[in-house]
């Protein structure tokens, strides 16, 4: 039987709190409790639980798009202190908008024997669905909880949960 994984998407203090680079609003607040409640069951069941986490360069050529943001060693590309990660978990550094893009997301879930993956995080239109559709690509069930994904725009979070669901086969619950 397959092992499931939590893949937590880019809860990063830059994102998060109010005083980030690229603060995506209110709305994220709302998601924080949910997914620390997922990591705990997550944990408590023994699945893996993996991060993945921006870790641009200083002058990333994602920054033509938005501001500087997340840059590798700052506090801003930190995981927020009420969903920070334990000994043992993996944080993935990205630096584009998939978590497979350039990265060993793919070797850690082949190496855990994953076959299912709940994605939960920020942004529901770019990172997330972007690792949704690399999961998809390569077979994953794939699952997104309404409750556990957040947004800067409330059009492009309810596209892409269409989207997921539509084209990638992704569950949203």
């Amino acid at each position: 039987m397959s092992k499931k994984a939590l893949i937590v998407s880019d809860m990063l203090n830059d994102f998060i709190d109010e005083n980030g680079a690229l603060y995506c609003g209110e709305t994220v607040h709302a998601i924080v409790p949910f997914i620390r409640e997922r990591i705990e069951r997550y944990r408590r069941q023994g699945a893996a639980v993996i991060y993945l986490r921006d870790a641009h360069d200083a002058h990333d050529e994602e920054f033509e798009k938005f501001p500087p943001h997340c840059v590798a060693g700052t506090w801003g590309s930190e995981v927020i202190s009420e969903l920070a990660p334990i000994a043992g978990e993996p944080v993935v550094n990205k630096k584009r908008y998939s978590g497979f893009y350039g990265t060993d997301l793919e070797k850690i879930l082949l190496e855990k024997a994953i076959g299912a993956v709940e994605v939960v995080g920020v942004c529901t239109s770019i990172c997330v669905m972007d690792t949704v559709a690399g999961l998809a690509n390569r077979g994953y069930s794939i699952s997104v909880p309404v409750k556990g994904v957040a947004d800067f725009d409330a059009k492009f979070h309810e596209f892409a949960l269409k989207r997921m669901a539509q084209l990638y086969g992704a569950r949203i619950i």
